[in-house]
């Protein structure tokens, strides 16, 4: 019980159409409590980017279908895994506009906050706004080396839907 007392709660992160929980990783002892709150989110993917600490078949089970892509603590994503993560949620915000994806690290403050600002500013975001917003619900979130790369990051604007409510050709002729 006291490990999961230190670790920080799950973070949920909306922007446009698109919704995150950013977690820390569980145990096989904390799982079903880790599960019971990704049922409350409504969170069918998870991606967890950190070594394997439990058995994803209890997650399956429960309809959560999980992407194991870890990568270095305290680094930037590769750039293979960045363009697999931009794809997934592209495809399935596209099909499921609103629904939650949760993603994890160790603690949830540092890979897992890199992954979520990227698709912020995949979606139009500025650097600078998307970090804010992760801060302000995970304090602590996201060290010097991983912000150097945020800012040096440039968005080829991956995660820009198109408002269904909207006609497709926008335009003004003067």
């Amino acid at each position: 019980m006291q490990a999961t007392m230190n670790r920080p709660a799950p973070v949920e992160l909306c922007h446009k159409n698109m919704r995150f929980l950013i977690t820390h990783n569980p145990t096989d002892s904390t799982l079903s409590s880790f599960v019971e709150d990704l049922k409350r989110y409504g969170v069918t993917l998870l991606v967890r980017v950190c070594d394997i600490t439990y058995d994803k078949t209890t997650l399956e089970k429960d309809g959560i279908t999980v992407f194991d892509w870890p990568f270095d603590d305290g680094a930037a994503p590769p750039n293979k895994l960045v363009d697999d993560w931009l794809s997934l949620l592209k495809k399935k915000f596209q099909e499921d506009p609103g629904s939650c994806v949760a993603v994890h690290c160790v603690a949830g403050l540092g890979r897992a906050p890199v992954l979520v600002a990227l698709a912020l500013i995949e979606s139009g975001m500025k650097y600078e706004d998307a970090i804010q917003l992760i801060r302000q619900k995970r304090r602590g979130a996201i060290n010097s080396k991983q912000l150097t790369y945020l800012e040096k990051y440039r968005s080829k604007h991956r995660l820009r839907f198109k408002d269904s409510h909207t006609p497709k050709n926008k335009c003004c002729t003067m």
